[in-house]
C-alpha cells in the first residue's frame, strides 16, 4: 500500500513537473507548430519562450553541418530525418550555461536544483548485487512506465509530407513512457521509404553501424533515466546494468527479475513475471515497408523472448571477460569506411560486426554487443524493436560502461571522433536523431563523469564496496526506517525494564548478605515497626 501512494504522488509530482527533452514535445506537435516550423515553447517559470527572461535560454536558428557523409546511402531529400530537425523545425530552443530541456525549463545532465549549479553524480550498479527490493523496485518502476500516457512528448504517426506542407495534417499520437523509446529507438533505425509498396532504402541506420552507436545509446539511457526519476519522484534513481561477461545462460531471466521462460510455451515469458502482459510495438518492419507506413502505438502481440535457442552459426558463444578487454585495448575508436566492415576499431568490435579475438571485421556472425541480442532470440533480435524487452537496459547500461573503460583508458580527444566521411547521421556535428533539445555525437564523446553518473564495478575497490554491499542495506533501512525506530523504542524500553528488575534484584540481595552478617554477630534487636494501619513504615538496626 505504501509503495502505491509513493507511486501516484509521483505520477502527480510527474504532472505538475510538466517540461522534459526528447521525441517531439507536445506544444509543439501541431498545425502552428509545423506551419512556422519553430519549436520554442514557453517554460512557465518565467512565461517567456525558452526561459529568456530568467537567461536560461533563447528561441534560435537550427545550425546543421555540412560535412559531407559516407558512400552507404546515395540520397538526398526524401527522409524526414536527413538534416535533422530541419524538415519539421528550424527554430528551437538553445539552453544556457546548466540549464537544458526542450524549453530549457529543466538542468542538463549531472546538475539539479532551480538554478542548476549542483552537481550531482550517481552511481549505476550491477543489478546481480541489488538487495531483493531494489530490484522490485526497478520492476515495478518499468511497469509504471509502461503504464502512464506521457504528457509532454508525443510521436509522429506519418511522414512530414503526409502531414500538409503548411502542417494542416498534424499526424502525432499519445504514447505510453516505456513505449515513448521503444518508437524512438524504432524511428532512428526504421528504413528509408523511396516511395511505393516495399520500396525502401535498408542500409541505413542513424544509431547503430557506425560512430555514433556509442554516444546516441548514451543519449538515450540518460533520457530513459530521467524520465524514471520523473514518474517516479525517486531522483536516487539509476538504470542498473547486467555483467554478462562468462555467463553461460541469461542469469537475469528469471521471475524474480526479467521473467523466466514459459513452461507451455519456450517463446513466452512466464505468466509469474509482470513482463509476461506487455504488448510490444514497432515489431513488424517489414509490414511497415510493404504499407510505407510508421510505426506507432498499436501493440502487436506479447514480449517475446526464448534464450539460448537461437543460430548457433551466428552466435557460438556469450562474451568473455578476455574479449572485453581486448576491444577495451584497441586504440583506434573508428577505422576505414567506418561502417560495419571496419577493422581494428574499438566501436565495431563493441558494437559486434568484428572479432573481439583479432578485431577483423567477420560478416555473418555476430560478436559482443550484437551476440547478445540475437542469443535472447525473440523481441530483442529485432533492431527495430528491440527495446521492447527491458533486458534491452541492462544489456546497453553495461555497453556504455565498457565504452567508458575505452574512454578513461586511452582519454582520446574530441578529434578522434569522425567529423567528416561517416555513414548519414554519424558525423560529429550531426544532432542526434529524434532528440529536442538538439544533441551533437560529438559532445558525448566525454566520460560519463560530466554527465553525472558512475559505474559500480569502475570505482576503486574501497568505494565499489560501499556501493555494492553497504549501500543496499543503507537503502533497505531508509525504506523500513518507521519500522527500525519503533523497533527501536520498544527495545530500549525493554532494556530498561530489564535494568530496573538487575537494580531491584541486587538490592535484595546485598540486604540479605547485610541480614547474615548481622546474624552472625549475635545481633538480636528486633526492627522497629509501625502498626500497618499507619501506613507507613521504617526501620533501623544497632551493630
Amino acid at each position: 500500500m505504501l509503495l502505491l501512494v509513493n507511486l501516484f504522488g509521483s505520477v502527480v509530482l510527474f504532472h505538475l513537473m510538466g517540461v522534459c527533452s526528447s521525441q517531439f514535445p507536445r506544444p509543439c506537435a501541431n498545425s502552428e507548430g509545423l506551419r512556422t516550423k519553430e519549436c520554442c515553447p514557453v517554460w512557465e517559470g518565467d512565461g517567456s519562450a525558452c526561459g529568456a527572461l530568467s537567461g536560461r535560454g533563447f528561441c534560435t536558428e537550427v545550425l546543421v553541418s555540412d560535412e559531407p557523409n559516407g558512400p552507404q546511402y546515395p540520397h538526398t531529400g526524401i527522409d524526414d530525418r536527413e538534416r535533422w530537425p530541419l524538415a519539421f523545425f528550424n527554430r528551437t530552443c538553445r539552453c544556457a550555461g546548466n540549464y537544458g530541456g526542450f524549453n530549457c525549463g529543466e538542468c542538463r545532465f549531472g546538475y539539479w536544483g532551480g538554478n542548476c549549479a549542483q552537481y550531482r553524480e550517481s552511481v549505476r550498479r550491477n543489478i546481480m548485487t541489488m538487495s531483493t527490493a531494489e530490484q522490485q523496485k526497478f520492476i515495478s518502476y518499468l511497469n509504471l512506465a509502461k503504464n502512464t500516457i506521457n504528457p509532454d512528448y508525443v510521436i509522429s504517426t506519418a511522414t512530414r509530407a503526409e502531414m500538409g506542407e503548411d502542417g494542416e495534417n498534424p499526424m502525432f499520437s499519445d504514447i505510453n513512457t516505456y513505449d515513448l523509446f521503444v518508437w524512438i529507438h524504432y524511428y532512428v533505425s526504421r528504413d528509408t521509404f523511396l516511395g511505393g509498396p516495399g520500396n525502401v532504402w535498408r542500409d541505413i541506420d542513424f544509431a547503430h553501424e557506425s560512430a555514433a552507436f556509442l554516444p546516441w545509446h548514451r543519449v538515450f539511457l540518460l533520457h530513459w533515466e530521467n524520465e524514471i526519476r520523473k514518474i517516479t519522484g525517486d531522483f536516487n534513481f539509476t538504470i542498473p546494468y547486467w555483467d554478462w561477461r562468462n555467463a553461460q545462460s541469461c542469469e537475469v531471466c528469471t521471475d524474480a527479475l526479467m521473467g523466466g521462460r514459459n513452461s507451455l510455451n519456450s517463446n513466452l515469458i512466464s505468466p509469474a513475471s509482470v513482463f509476461s502482459s506487455w504488448k510490444v510495438i514497432c515489431s513488424q518492419p517489414e509490414e511497415y515497408n510493404n504499407r510505407e507506413v510508421l510505426c506507432n502505438t498499436t501493440g502487436e502481440g506479447p514480449l517475446l523472448r526464448n534464450p539460448g535457442n537461437h543460430d548457433r552459426n551466428r552466435v557460438p558463444r556469450l562474451p568473455t571477460t578476455a574479449d572485453v578487454d581486448f576491444a577495451v585495448g584497441l586504440p583506434e575508436y573508428e577505422t576505414g569506411n567506418m561502417d560495419r566492415f571496419a577493422n581494428m576499431s574499438f566501436r565495431n568490435v563493441l558494437e559486434g560486426f568484428a572479432s573481439p579475438e583479432t578485431g577483423q571485421a567477420v560478416p555473418g556472425q555476430s560478436t559482443m554487443h550484437n551476440s547478445l541480442h540475437v542469443f535472447m532470440n525473440g523481441s530483442m533480435s529485432n533492431v527495430q524493436g528491440s527495446a521492447n524487452d527491458p533486458i534491452f537496459l541492462l544489456h546497453h547500461t553495461f555497453i556504455d560502461s565498457i565504452f567508458e573503460r575505452w574512454l578513461r583508458t586511452h582519454q582520446p580527444l574530441r578529434s578522434s571522433y569522425p567529423r567528416a566521411n561517416a555513414p548519414i547521421g554519424h558525423n560529429d556535428g550531426y544532432y542526434m536523431i529524434p532528440f529536442l533539445p538538439l544533441y551533437r555525437n560529438g559532445e558525448y564523446f566525454l566520460s560519463n563523469r560530466v554527465l553525472g553518473y558512475e559505474y559500480a564495478y569502475l570505482l576503486d575497490p574501497g568505494q565499489r564496496f560501499v556501493q555494492e554491499f553497504v549501500t543496499p542495506y543503507l537503502e533497505q533501512a531508509k525504506e523500513i526506517w518507521q519500522w527500525l525506530l519503533g523497533a527501536g523504542i520498544l527495545g530500549a524500553l525493554i532494556a530498561s525494564i530489564f535494568a530496573v528488575l538487575i537494580v531491584f534484584a541486587r538490592r535484595r540481595w546485598k540486604r540479605s548478605q547485610r541480614r547474615k552478617r548481622a546474624s552472625s554477630y549475635g545481633e538480636r534487636q528486633p526492627l522497629l515497626q509501625s502498626s500497618s494501619e499507619e501506613g507507613s513504615s521504617s526501620y533501623q538496626t544497632t551493630l
